[in-house]
């Protein structure tokens, strides 16, 4: 029995065509924010919530020739035996790999009017395209990426710092005494 084979991009667009809904790919790629935990690092605040960006080890493949026998030379510098040599190939961490965690905002504080005016701050830093939904899509992550990327975070999670710069979050009173 002879199968006919439907290229990705069809098939997509035949589920679409369907009703059936699409599966949000950035929402696979991209963990929602997690509540403290074990795994939290200590000191944290048990009522905040975190997000964690991984940047995994770069690892890079050596290749190398070693010399296992030199050649061996007679008196007169003829070559009885040439030398003798192994390749071995090794990988090399270039990069460890990085884990830092960072305050965000919690899931009850990400209404569709806390994303609508996120998307429109985004918007008016040139992050954002689109229309105003106020639904944490794919866009509005790429936007939050884009944002966050130059400062040292490359998530598409807004942390609380982002989120304090693009002035949707108050800054905590600093401590009396």
């Amino acid at each position: 029995m002879i199968r006919p084979l439907i290229p990705a991009g069809c098939a997509l667009a035949l589920l679409a065509g369907c009703g059936g809904e699409l599966p949000q790919v950035a929402r696979l790629t991209e963990p929602a924010p997690v509540r403290t935990s074990a795994a939290v690092p200590p000191g944290a605040d048990p009522d905040a919530c975190y997000g964690q960006d991984v940047s995994p080890a770069e690892i890079e493949t050596v290749t190398e020739q070693v010399m296992l026998q030199p050649a061996q030379i007679d008196t007169e510098g003829s070559i009885l035996y040439p030398a003798v040599y192994k390749t071995e190939t090794r990988q090399a961490i270039v990069k460890e790999r990085r884990e830092l965690w960072f305050e965000t905002p919690c899931q009850t504080e990400l209404t569709p009017e806390f994303i609508e005016t996120l998307q429109r701050a985004l918007k008016v830093r040139g992050h954002y395209r689109g229309a105003v939904t106020g639904e944490m899509a794919a866009r509005t992550r790429r936007a939050i990426r884009a944002f966050q990327r130059p400062q040292g975070l490359d998530s598409a999670i807004l942390s609380k710092a982002a989120a304090r710069q693009l002035g949707l979050v108050a800054f905590a009173p600093p401590p009396e005494g």
